[in-house]
């Protein structure tokens, strides 16, 4: 799809014009009691956000329109439309501790069966749908990064509704949530110190806290507890949802100046702390979240076919290199570096503390589950590390509801990425038994018991599970828990070990026994929920709308700037069409022998800061559109030929 066969937002808009559906669900959520429908919206512009609250892109696009929900305070409302993944998700109780959890500044409908989700064509997370003063929609967006185009959009709809008298200026249904009280809020990580006393990684209070021996005594607090990114002493220093944390060793700190590092998760950067003191340094991350480029993107594209094509080296200056919600951070003795579960870009990551090399350590970036060679591996919003006594680094997998594994070499690289438990993004439940039929519900903890069996946060089921590599049996250690995210063997007092859980939703840390024998679960396995899209056998079209933002031009400097990457659930779905290639369209033979199966259909846009028609300026911001999409069909004759999908589509 080139430039010029790329509609402009003028040219879109112009089309056609699509009256919005109301919004339907189980109840509101931040409108103190009241229940909104979409005419109660009218005369404001709105920004309705489909989201679910496990998804780290979800996460990202929170805090995109975070500025805009502030610079148009009086003209627009944003509605987060919750359309769960998991099942837990569906928990009215468990999203009203996500939407305050988030700080969540808007009204959020809570859409359980989909029905919202439905009435607007919404087939992916995060999917946005702005409409116009006067109830029509202006655009169909899919993905994140559309900030910028968001507010130019919403500037035009501005000056067009104030010259029409449409705009209703004032205040907006949002009610703000009592504060809650209490030490902990949300904390995501601890760390055992060498005296027997904890760390944690207090996420919703935007801080640490150091916690004695019967954690509930609070020794101190690092960070200032207001959201933000300083570095400096143990008041004035501020974090951004902090969640990871790892203790170097000695001879290391002693080199660096600092003992901790902390994943500052929402503030995209690494953070080092120094215990003796509560100073907190800036170590990795420029703050910017991190996005594949054009050039990156289409290597990481190629990896699956040449391993070569892979990009592991991430620039010379650490301070200036880009992150994605870095989530949980391990000093691998194994490898000599920090690993960082790098959950934005699906990754993970090394750094080395002493010479401020940063690198890909595993993963393309490519949202999936894939196993393989470091440069050929897909992981879906890694979570958790831990290392075994091999060497090893264990992975929580989390949007794959997978535990993963990286096998290292001799030279601390590593050698293979394989998967333990879990079978894809869409596969869920809580069963154990033998690894290649359990099932996890999107873990977010992990770490290695003594026997060398590895215990999993098995955070929306409620529950510590154990997986045994010796006989590749699924185990349940603990259950009834309220999103467990974080779990550590507790050797600090006297007597036999003891399970130690960070339970985020209660607020606290736990210590549970270990059981000398765990239990059998099987409450079975699942599937994300959605509606299945009839389409035809045979040929069928797959098409990808992406207009650029005003202001934007697509970047042709090195070919087409647009990507698709089709593949299927089962393989056999797809007889031809499948794989990657530049454009927006694509045409499928689908497999009339296959009753239904899954769609998994990728689309990339590169575009910059240009006019249309015009060159790129030097040094133009540039800007990657990408979204996922996991796409249920059913094969009936006489369905439809084609399936048309938003990238950045406008109305």
């Amino acid at each position: 799809m080139s430039a010029d066969s790329t509609a402009t937002a003028d040219s879109v808009r112009a089309a056609y014009r699509v009256r919005a559906s109301d919004l339907v669900g189980r109840n509101w959520l931040n409108t103190g009691g009241r229940q909104l429908g979409l005419s109660d919206l009218r005369g404001k512009i709105v920004i309705l956000d489909f989201w679910t609250f496990c998804c780290i892109n979800c996460l990202h696009v929170l805090d995109e329109l975070r500025p805009l929900e502030e610079k148009y305070s009086d003209l627009l409302v944003i509605v987060g439309v919750h359309s769960p993944k998991f099942e837990h998700e569906a928990d009215p109780v468990a999203l009203a501790a996500a939407v305050e959890r988030y700080e969540i500044a808007h009204p959020v409908l809570d859409d359980p069966e989909l029905e919202t989700w439905q009435a607007y064509s919404a087939r992916a997370w995060p999917t946005l749908v702005v409409v116009d003063p006067e109830g029509y929609v202006a655009a169909h967006l899919s993905g994140e990064g559309h900030a910028a185009g968001l507010e130019s959009l919403v500037d035009e709809l501005v000056a067009e509704h104030e010259a029409k008298g449409t705009l209703n200026r004032g205040d907006g249904p949002y009610v703000a949530p009592p504060a809650r009280e209490g030490d902990l809020r949300f904390p995501g990580k601890v760390l055992a110190l060498a005296d027997g006393t904890f760390l944690v990684g207090d996420s919703g209070h935007h801080r640490l806290v150091h916690l004695d021996t019967d954690l509930s005594t609070v020794i101190r607090t690092i960070g200032s507890g207001e959201r933000g990114h300083a570095d400096g002493t143990a008041e004035t220093a501020a974090f951004n949802e902090p969640q990871g944390l790892a203790q170097l060793p000695a001879d290391v700190a002693a080199a660096v100046g600092y003992d901790v590092i902390v994943a500052d998760t929402v503030n995209h950067r690494l953070r080092g702390l120094e215990l003796a003191t509560g100073n907190v340094v800036t170590v990795a991350g420029n703050g910017v979240q991190r996005l594949l480029d054009a050039e990156t993107a289409r290597a990481a594209g190629d990896a699956a076919n040449d391993p070569d094509a892979w990009v592991s080296d991430l620039g010379a200056d650490p301070l200036e290199t880009s992150l994605s919600s870095p989530w949980d951070v391990l000093w691998s003795a194994a490898s000599s570096r920090v690993i960082i579960a790098m959950a934005g870009t699906h990754q993970v990551f090394a750094f080395d503390p002493v010479t401020g090399a940063l690198d890909v350590f595993a993963g393309t970036g490519l949202e999936g589950l894939q196993d393989g060679a470091p440069g050929q591996s897909w992981f879906a919003q890694s979570s958790a590390l831990a290392d075994d006594a091999a060497g090893n680094i264990w992975v929580a997998d989390s949007e794959t509801s997978a535990l993963r594994v990286l096998r290292l070499d001799d030279t601390g690289s590593v050698a293979a990425v394989e998967t333990a438990v879990g079978t894809g993004l869409f596969d869920f439940g809580f069963r154990d038994g033998g690894a290649g039929q359990a099932r996890l519900q999107h873990p977010l903890g992990v770490t290695v018991l003594p026997d060398g069996s590895v215990a999993v946060a098995d955070t929306y089921n409620g529950a510590v599970r154990r997986y045994d590599p010796a006989t590749g049996v699924v185990s349940t250690l603990a259950r009834d828990l309220a999103e467990p995210s974080d779990v550590l063997l507790d050797t600090s007092l006297d007597g036999d070990p003891v399970l130690l859980v960070v339970e985020t939703n209660q607020h606290r840390l736990v210590r549970l026994p270990l059981p000398k024998e765990a239990l059998t679960v099987d409450e079975g396995a699942a599937q994300t929920q959605r509606p299945k899209t009839p389409v035809a056998p045979g040929e069928h079209q797959i098409t990808v709308r992406f207009a650029a933002p005003k202001g934007q031009k697509l970047d042709e400097r090195w070919g087409d700037p647009t990507q698709l990457k089709i593949s299927s659930s089962p393989e056999e779905l797809i007889l031809a069409g499948g794989g990657t290639s530049t454009g927006l369209k694509r045409t499928l033979e689908l497999n009339p022998e296959v009753a239904d199966g899954v769609l998994h259909i990728t689309a990339r846009a590169a575009a910059c800061d240009g006019e249309p028609g015009g060159e790129i300026p030097d040094h133009a911001a540039c800007h990657l559109y990408q979204q996922d999409w996991g796409i249920p069909v059913s094969l009936e004759p006489g369905a439809d030929t084609g399936l048309t999908l938003d990238l950045r589509g406008l109305d």
